[in-house]
């Protein structure tokens, strides 16, 4: 299997940018009136659009061959659905000195949302791990997300979540699950095409996010958003994320050994079990949220960032880490031994 290759620099992801320049761009030419009614319609039809692309795309077979490997799936899943959930509720223990309610708010959807697919299978692999293991584990963890995602937040954020309700679990069925079971319905007969233009399906994807993005970001602004978040909240905030993604990166990495994975299923575990996907997270925040939503976004965007830019740099070590090579590893185990050979 060829290698996903990642940039020798410190990432600061492209997208990331464009995501800046969409929340730039909201807070100089905010959506009004009927260009907000219009903005918010088209927000609606993309995100409906995203996931039933999620439905196309997600391979059925894929997914059932993935469930040999549970064991590796189960722990990925609690690791997203119950640890990281826990650790964002013992966060309200921060509030007020460190986070805003609204921040905290935001910050414990981040921890209910779904793992990443793409950046997992791609650290993943840099790291010469179990990269069909990543493929799947990412994948449940999006379709489970779909439905376990809205009901913690039900659970969890109840009507203090800012416009959270009842309703909201019935747009989670209209504009997210059925969209994305017509994609899974539909794959027999869309699936080549899907996969043939993947990359163009992809700028689909995106743009479909940047529109959400723009749309909750301008209902934020109108409602004054920039005058909610000081420089020292947001500090903050980077600093408990900083904690959060510290304790989960430990916790999967050294938590796989006591469970007795091996070097390649721990190094799946812990970049799926660690991440937190903005494209799912996005457009569910969008429907659960509504004009709240762009708080409720905000933590999860900077997350986002920093968990790119530390899990690449723990990725390269991975795989310069002499286990990865039993050759590599050799000669230091038998190093200044005679009567040995080394291997070279």
């Amino acid at each position: 299997m060829k290698r996903l290759q990642w940039p020798s620099w410190m990432p600061i992801d492209p997208y990331i940018v464009l995501l800046v320049a969409t929340v730039g761009l909201a807070a100089l030419v905010p959506a009004h009136g009927t260009g907000a009614q219009v903005a918010s319609g088209a927000s609606t039809a993309a995100i409906a659009l995203l996931f039933f692309l999620y439905g196309a795309r997600l391979s059925t077979r894929e997914a059932l061959d993935g469930l040999r490997h549970w064991r590796l799936h189960v722990t990925v899943l609690a690791c997203t659905f119950v640890v990281f959930p826990l650790l964002g509720l013992a966060a309200r223990g921060l509030v007020p000195v460190l986070l805003t309610q609204p921040l905290y708010q935001g910050l414990l959807f981040l921890t209910l949302v779904p793992s990443t697919i793409q950046s997992s299978i791609a650290f993943t692999s840099i790291a010469r791990g179990n990269v069909p293991a990543a493929i799947c584990a990412g994948s449940f963890s999006s379709l489970v997300g779909i439905v376990v995602t809205p009901l913690l937040a039900a659970g969890l954020l109840g009507s203090s979540g800012g416009g959270f309700s009842a309703d909201s679990l019935v747009k989670i069925v209209l504009q997210l699950l059925v969209p994305f079971l017509a994609g899974q319905v539909l794959r027999h007969w869309i699936g080549g095409f899907v996969a043939r233009h993947r990359k163009v399906l992809g700028l689909v994807d995106r743009g479909s996010i940047l529109l959400v993005v723009y749309t909750a970001f301008s209902e934020g602004v109108t409602q004054g958003i920039w005058h909610q978040v000081s420089a020292v909240r947001m500090g903050g905030l980077l600093v408990v994320e900083a904690a959060v993604l510290a304790v989960m990166l430990t916790l999967t990495w050294y938590g796989g050994r006591a469970l007795g994975f091996g070097r390649e299923d721990r190094i799946a575990l812990q970049f799926a079990g660690s991440k937190k996907s903005l494209a799912s997270g996005l457009p569910m925040a969008s429907v659960l949220f509504g004009a709240h939503a762009s708080l409720a976004v905000l933590p999860l965007m900077l997350f986002h960032q920093m968990q790119l830019m530390v899990c690449a740099v723990i990725a390269k070590r991975r795989a310069r880490d002499p286990e990865a090579d039993p050759e590599r590893s050799a000669p230091d185990a038998v190093k200044g031994q005679p009567g040995r050979r080394v291997l070279r």
